[in-house]
């Protein structure tokens, strides 16, 4: 895992965990209640990442060719709460574009963190993704989907980008978290291209992956223009807000009986 920030010890004692935030909709309240708390925050070391830019093909397509990879990684461990996701044999539909950026995810919040919607896309796993040993592992666990989504905050201050990845199991949700890690040097997924996002990820940003049953789920976020941050609080923040695009995983566990 590849972590980087200076977050002192009396800001990380008071701050929540970026897993447990408020739950939106009565199925996921339901199925939240009784979870145990985890308060998972990192303290992180800067890392140098070399960078290539992207190109441009109708917003998306091209984005593939951005070969950028986050400034700091920090990974959380699978979420227990959706075990009943743990195997796609039991979550058979694919997923569609609708369903992941429907109208809950075209507009994310958290505390004074507001994001719209400017760019989605679904695609396959080999065209939006670059690294060798990546792409290997994600043919070898069942990688059918890539959900993305490019974000910009209503201040223009903020960009965002939602990230799902749809595998055959847990066990291959778990080895592509741990390919992401920048210092792994597997690979990594390009940032979709969007109006106000062309330039994501050429400066300095900061992402978030947790598996989700067999579904990895990124939270990808960055200061417009690129600028470091004073505190990694500020980006953790803006990722919750991001993460929020995560409720089509909490309605596929409702349909998977949980």
């Amino acid at each position: 895992m590849s972590e980087m920030g200076y977050v002192d010890a009396e800001e990380r004692e008071r701050k929540p965990s970026r897993r447990r935030r408020p739950a939106r909709g009565s199925n996921r309240n339901l199925l939240i209640i009784g979870g145990a708390a985890v308060v998972v925050l990192i303290v992180v070391v800067v890392i140098a990442v070399v960078t290539m830019g992207g190109g441009d093909d109708k917003k998306g397509q091209a984005a593939a060719a951005a070969r950028v990879t986050p400034k700091v990684y920090v990974n959380t461990p699978a979420n227990s709460l959706v075990n009943k996701l743990n195997e796609r044999s039991k979550d058979k539909r694919p997923l569609n574009k609708s369903e992941v950026f429907g109208d809950d995810a075209k507009s994310v919040s958290h505390g004074n963190y507001h994001f719209t919607l400017v760019g989605s896309q679904l695609s396959d796993c080999a065209s939006v993704t670059w690294g060798q040993e990546l792409q290997n592992d994600l043919r070898k666990y069942g990688c059918t989907q890539v959900a993305r989504g490019a974000y910009v905050s209503q201040d223009k201050k903020y960009l965002g980008q939602f990230v799902a990845m749809n595998l055959e199991q847990l066990q291959g949700a778990e080895q592509i978290v741990r390919d992401l890690d920048p210092n792994s040097k597997a690979g990594f997924v390009s940032p979709l291209a969007a109006q106000g996002a062309e330039n994501f990820g050429s400066g300095f940003s900061a992402a978030y992956s947790q598996s989700f049953g067999h579904y990895v789920v990124i939270s990808w976020v960055e200061r417009a223009g690129g600028a470091q941050p004073q505190t990694m609080n500020e980006l953790l923040d803006a990722s919750i807000a991001i993460e929020r695009a995560d409720d089509f995983v909490w309605e596929r566990l409702v349909l998977a009986g949980g």
